[in-house]
């Protein structure tokens, strides 16, 4: 019995680590887009707030994982939950008025779809929804 909650324990932390470096990644790839992007008014203004707003689901990602209390760590994942969905709709702005690679745009999109559908989850069994 003991072996199977070392185990489960050694699979959650692998999954954690796994996330972040795929956050991370994510992250990294975005840095490249924005840098992409035409120098036009309305890309400058809209790859500012993606930045800032991409930044922080990692930022908040981390900070989470240092938190003093599961209220703190619930915030935290919270905040970062609120920043991916506010980067969808960047993403997609940019997507819809034609600017950046639509292959990047694609990818950035579903990549950040998946990390949102996993920190929500988490949420739910974070607040015992589940």
């Amino acid at each position: 019995m003991e072996s199977v909650k070392i185990k489960m324990e050694n699979d959650k932390s692998k999954f954690k680590n796994e996330f972040k470096k795929r956050l991370y990644q994510w992250v990294i790839k975005l840095i490249n887009f924005v840098d992409t992007l035409p120098k036009d008014s309305t890309s400058e203004v809209m790859s500012k707030q993606l930045v800032r707003s991409g930044t922080s689901i990692l930022a908040n990602y981390i900070e989470a994982n240092s938190a003093s209390s599961k209220r703190d760590f619930i915030n935290f994942f919270t905040h970062s939950l609120k920043s991916a969905n506010e980067s969808k709709v960047w993403l997609t702005l940019l997507r819809d008025t034609d600017k950046g690679g639509k292959n990047e745009l694609k990818w950035l999109l579903e990549e950040l779809s998946e990390i949102a559908n996993i920190l929500a989850s988490s949420l739910l069994t974070l607040k015992n929804k589940r």
